[in-house]
C-alpha cells in the first residue's frame, strides 16, 4: 500500500492521571501541544482541528473511598471519563482521524472502544507493558495497567460498562509491540486469550522491520488500524518523561521505522499518544519525540 494522503486530523485531549501511580501525566496534552503537534501535522498538509480537552476530575476532588480502592483506584471517575471521551470522539467526522492526547493509558478505554464501535478495528498496542492486569491481578490497583484487559472484556464491572459494549476488542484484533515488562497475571491472561505479543527480544533477534511486518500481517483481516502509543515503549534515554520507565526500550530510529511502516500500510484510522509526564521530563524532550513519531505515522519521510 502507499503512504496515506493528507488527512482530516482531530485532536482531543484527555488530561487524566487518575489511572497512574505518579502525578503529572495530566499535563501530557499541554506538553504535546507545546511541542507543536498541530503545526507539525499541518506542515505535512493535513488539516488539523483541536477540540480542546475532555473535562476530567482531579484526584483531590474525587471521594476518598475511590482513591482508597486498592483493587481499581478511581474506577468510578475513570469510567465517567471513558464515557466523556467516547462522547467527545462522537464529534469527530466519520472520515476524520482522531488523535487522543493523554493522560495515562487508561484514556485508551474510551478511544479504542469508540474506534471499535465505528467498525471492526485492529489495535497496535505499542507499550513497554502489557496493560493486561485486572483488579484481581494488579499489584498496584492503578488502572493504567489494566485498559487492554478491560477492552478485551475482563475486569471491573464499572469500567466494562463504560465501554458501551464489552468486550470492545477481540483477542485476534490486537497485537502488542515492544513489550518488556509483564506481571504474572498479565502473562497468564495473554496466554489464555492467545494474544500476539512481540517483545523487545523479538525486535533484538529479528529487527524492527520484520517485527512490524509480522504485526501488520497479523491484522491483515481488518480494514482499520488504531495505534495506541505509550511513551514508555521508548528507551528512557530517548524519552525520560514517563512515570513507569523500563530500560532497554525502542531506540529513536526503531520507533520511527515502526511508525513509517504503519503509515505505508495505509490502514491507520486513529492514534493515542499517552503517558507523557512533563514533571519527569527534560525540556519537554519526550513530548517532542512523540510529536516527531506522530509525524512519521502520518507520512513524514526523509526523502
Amino acid at each position: 500500500m502507499s503512504v496515506p494522503a493528507t488527512r482530516d486530523v482531530h485532536l482531543v485531549g484527555v488530561p487524566m492521571d487518575l489511572g497512574a501511580g505518579r502525578r503529572g501525566v495530566d499535563m501530557g496534552p499541554s506538553a504535546l501541544r507545546l511541542a507543536r503537534l498541530a503545526a507539525a501535522l499541518g506542515e505535512l498538509g493535513h488539516t488539523v482541528t483541536d477540540h480542546g480537552n475532555v473535562e476530567v476530575p482531579v484526584a483531590e476532588a474525587v471521594p476518598a473511598h475511590e482513591a482508597g480502592d486498592l483493587t481499581a483506584r478511581f474506577a468510578d471517575a475513570i469510567a465517567a471519563t471513558t464515557r466523556a471521551t467516547r462522547g467527545a470522539l462522537d464529534g469527530v467526522p466519520s472520515a476524520g482521524m482522531p488523535i487522543v492526547l493523554g493522560g495515562d493509558h487508561a484514556v485508551s478505554l474510551g478511544s479504542v472502544a469508540h474506534a471499535c464501535a465505528r467498525g471492526r478495528t485492529g489495535v497496535l498496542w505499542i507499550d513497554a507493558h502489557g496493560d493486561l492486569n485486572t483488579p484481581s491481578s494488579s499489584p498496584s490497583g492503578n488502572v493504567h495497567g489494566m485498559p487492554l484487559a478491560h477492552l478485551l472484556g475482563h475486569g471491573d464491572a464499572r469500567l466494562l460498562a463504560a465501554l458501551g459494549e464489552a468486550p470492545a476488542l477481540r483477542p485476534e484484533d490486537v497485537v502488542l509491540v515492544g513489550v518488556r515488562s509483564l506481571d504474572p497475571g498479565e502473562r497468564a491472561l495473554a496466554q489464555r486469550l492467545g494474544l500476539m505479543i512481540l517483545t523487545m527480544a523479538d525486535i533484538d533477534r529479528r529487527g524492527m522491520a520484520a517485527v512490524a511486518d509480522e504485526a501488520l500481517a497479523a491484522l491483515g483481516h481488518v480494514e482499520r488500524v488504531h495505534v495506541s502509543l505509550d511513551a514508555d515503549v521508548l528507551d528512557p534515554a530517548v524519552a525520560p518523561g514517563v512515570g513507569t520507565p523500563v530500560v532497554g526500550g525502542l531506540s529513536y530510529r526503531e520507533a520511527h521505522l515502526l511508525m513509517e511502516l504503519i503509515a505505508t500500510d495505509g490502514r491507520l484510522t486513529g492514534v493515542d499518544l499517552v503517558e507523557v509526564n512533563p514533571t519527569l521530563d527534560v525540556q519537554n524532550r519526550t513530548a517532542a519525540v512523540m510529536v516527531e513519531l506522530t509525524a512519521s505515522l502520518l507520512g513524514k519521510r526523509i526523502m
